[in-house]
């Protein structure tokens, strides 16, 4: 079973293992603590374990903007991010909705793509040769 709520301190260490395995340290933990205090972040729980969660902001021109998304790598290709982004999608305090990802990764296009967004720019220079792509949705 899978469901998806607003983030509580209870989940920040599950989040921030999920980030420390895909990214291979904890940096941003001070960043996921922040998000979980302001409920600017959704978690997903998936048969009972921490799946995945999802992160925004609305200071991308005053849009809500997906910042980030990250899945645990055992949890993946189970509907976990669509899920993230459906629920998101629901609650989300502005019309617009923008997210992005480098063009590299082919999965987050599809999804995007899936659900609906469509392209809407580039930004070079981020991580080299990568370049991210922006991507945006009107509910």
């Amino acid at each position: 079973m899978k469901s998806v709520m607003i983030s509580e301190m209870l989940h920040l260490n599950d989040l921030c293992q999920i980030d420390s395995q895909v990214i291979g340290d904890d940096r941003r933990r001070h960043e996921i603590e922040k998000a979980i205090q302001e409920q600017r972040c959704l978690t997903c729980v998936l048969d009972l374990e921490t799946a995945g969660f999802l992160i925004y902001h609305t200071s991308f021109f005053e849009y809500a903007f997906i910042s980030l998304l990250m899945v645990r790598p055992s949890s993946r290709r189970n509907g976990v991010a669509r899920s993230l982004i459906d629920r998101f999608e629901e609650i989300s305090p502005t019309k617009k909705i923008f997210s992005s990802t480098n063009k590299s990764n082919t999965i987050m296009h599809q999804l995007f793509h899936s659900l609906g967004y469509v392209k809407s720019g580039s930004i070079d220079h981020i991580d080299e040769d990568d370049p991210e792509i922006i991507y945006y949705k009107s509910k």
